[in-house]
């Protein structure tokens, strides 16, 4: 039974620290879709999406009306575009891709995902359209979010499909100039990407998953960085415990509006992301529950360390409190989402390299950072390439969502508008790295990939 003071300090939790569900997301099965026919295809596909999912927004605002919980986003996440979509060239994956959006502007939802291709190992003929179509794709569409999985800690990393990236990216920043290179804010490429990540711009709907399903984000980075700074100067064990509860109570919350949505749609509950997910709204950012732990700003030596004990304890809070967690799952740190990340840069205190170092120990990866536009394709692999071996060797999901803001030079911002955000241009090594990425191949499995 909650008491009173559970129920108050919910409340103040919603009214006070920003605390939300940051999606809801549905994952549909498209495998049904198939058809020789492009036109076919693509009326199967709106008409999978938008039937599948015709009462998202109505089930998300009654939830919201009925337990007080702001639900910021309703999302879709589809079977990776690249499978169900063989035997097409670049042109006829665009024509998928408009679909796709005319089906988020009819269902009125924010992002639909799963405009990806899973390379890890080699190309597929429609893997190869799909990446080469994503540029025009993503500069013609608002709403269409895409993903490539280019590593695993199985297979190794093919280095053939992060080079194809390296262009990718490039391309998309030049088609969307005129909006800051926004295009590449849709677009992320994984290592160990999960089939049931509800957050964009990485949610697809896996190949193990059924037909559909429905999958929960949740926030929470004000409340902790609340939470953290009422503990005051505690030692590290009972900071963890002040973290845990912490988790615990906003995956709960999680938790109640996924089984409610689930039960509104009859369609089964998946998982609850347990990542701390995080707004350009002061207070409402991971940098600062950081700062809270005792840095003098977030990218200070110790960062890593304060990091990898939020993520733990996180995770540890998170799963006593539901048995279904999955997704990504931890502390996100993407630069132009998060207002404390932004001054951190800013000042000089947070670089790309110490972003690459705090992200052996969190979820996701290099996000939504802006670079200056003159980067070569070359670096931009290399980039990738780092990231990416930080979660083969680890075996864990990383990614890179990174904008390189065409016209733009360090000192510079680009500037998304909502959850986006803005942010500095940052500055990158510029030494080549071109000889290592051209060489091609694949970058075989670690030795631990051999566990059986």
């Amino acid at each position: 039974m909650l008491s009173r003071d559970d129920i108050s300090e919910t409340i103040n939790m919603i009214r006070e620290e920003n605390l939300d569900i940051r999606t809801i997301t549905m994952g549909i099965s498209l495998l049904d879709c198939a058809s020789e026919d492009t036109t076919r295809l693509c009326d199967k596909i709106y008409d999978k999406i938008t039937t599948t999912a015709k009462d998202l927004c109505r089930v998300g605002c009654e939830i919201e009306k009925t337990y007080g919980i702001p639900i910021i986003n309703k999302r879709v996440s589809v079977t990776p575009i690249s499978i169900v979509s063989q035997n097409r060239d670049s042109g006829d994956m665009v024509k998928i891709a408009k679909t796709l959006d005319r089906a988020a502007d009819t269902l009125g939802i924010n992002f639909i995902g799963g405009y990806s291709a899973l390379v890890h190992k080699a190309m597929t003929n429609a893997d190869k359209a799909l990446i080469d179509s994503i540029p025009e794709a993503l500069a013609s569409t608002s709403s269409v979010c895409s993903s490539v999985n280019v590593a695993t800690s199985k297979t190794g990393i093919n280095m053939d499909a992060v080079r194809l990236m390296g262009t990718v990216i490039k391309k998309a920043a030049y088609l969307t100039k005129d909006t800051d290179s926004s295009a590449c804010s849709k677009l992320v490429v994984f290592a160990n990407a999960p089939e049931d990540n509800p957050f964009m711009a990485g949610a697809f709907h896996g190949v193990g998953e059924g037909e559909s399903v429905i999958n929960v984000g949740v926030s929470g980075p004000g409340v902790m960085a609340r939470a953290i700074e009422k503990a005051g100067k505690c030692d590290f064990g009972e900071l963890a415990d002040v973290i845990k509860k912490t988790s615990f109570k906003i995956t709960r919350m999680g938790q109640l509006v996924a089984k409610e949505a689930s039960k509104r749609l009859g369609v089964p509950f998946g998982i609850v992301d347990l990542s701390l997910a995080p707004t350009p709204a002061v207070g409402d950012s991971v940098a600062l529950v950081l700062e809270n732990m005792g840095l003098e700003m977030c990218g200070t030596h110790g960062t890593t360390a304060a990091l990898a004990m939020l993520n733990d304890a996180v995770k540890k809070g998170g799963i006593m409190a539901s048995s279904y967690v999955g997704g990504l799952s931890g502390a996100f740190i993407p630069v132009s989402e998060d207002a404390g990340m932004i001054a951190a840069a800013e000042s000089g205190a947070l670089t790309v390299e110490k972003l690459e170092a705090m992200t052996a120990v969190c979820s996701v990866g290099l996000d939504m950072i802006a670079v200056p536009g003159d980067v070569s394709e070359e670096t931009i692999c290399g980039i990738i390439a780092d990231e990416i071996a930080i979660g083969v060797i680890n075996n864990k999901t990383t990614a890179v969502r990174v904008i390189p803001a065409y016209g733009k030079k360090e000192g510079d911002y680009v500037d998304f508008g909502g959850l986006l955000g803005r942010a500095p241009i940052m500055a990158l090594n510029s030494r080549s790295c071109a000889d290592f990425v051209n060489r091609g191949g694949r970058i075989p499995a670690p030795v631990h990939s051999f566990k059986n």
